[in-house]
């Protein structure tokens, strides 16, 4: 019986091998190698035709799982600005949503100041040179260029009181 307990217990062993070396090779490059360097919320938006523009300053980290686009940035508390004066804008200290080429959709956690309203941006749309801002019923598009850079929280893009180019937008909003 001593032996059929020690051939037992090698199939278990051999069992127990295949199963970690599955386990690891479905594993993620960061959980396998400590050196891997987790790149930017920034940089994983250009990959879908994005400018950073469209995150303020300060994104602690985040969550995304390329193979149905969900995502979550973190923020250390929420933050709020305003672009020119023309747009207040607030950020969660969470945001989330789905993100594919060109398009981010059932967006949480950000909404902008519509007159004496906050109301939730939803969805963000890529079309070629401009990006479409919408609210669910209505929306705006606006040049890409204004997003090339990072607004700060608090200040916007306007934090050493110097002149910043304004932001140009359509002036009409458009509905669905």
């Amino acid at each position: 019986m001593g032996i059929i307990l020690t051939e037992r217990s090698k199939l278990l062993l051999k069992i127990l091998c295949i199963f970690l070396l599955i386990a690891q090779s479905l594993a993620s490059d960061e959980e396998i190698n400590p050196l891997f360097t987790k790149r930017s919320a920034y940089e994983v938006l250009g990959d879908y035709n994005f400018p950073m523009g469209i995150l303020p300053k300060g994104v602690l980290d985040y969550d995304f799982e390329s193979s149905s686009g969900k995502f979550s940035a973190f923020f250390k508390g929420s933050c709020s600005f305003s672009l020119e004066g023309s747009y207040q804008l607030k950020y969660k200290s969470t945001i989330k949503g789905y993100i594919s080429k060109g398009k981010i959709s059932r967006l949480e956690g950000v909404s902008v100041k519509l007159f004496f309203v906050w109301v939730d941006i939803v969805e963000v749309l890529r079309r070629g040179d401009s990006l479409e801002f919408s609210v669910g019923i209505a929306g705006a598009d606006f040049p890409v260029d204004n997003f090339e850079e990072c607004p700060q929280c608090g200040c916007g893009l306007n934090c050493n009181n110097e002149q910043v180019r304004g932001i140009r937008t359509n002036p009409f909003i458009f509905s669905f």
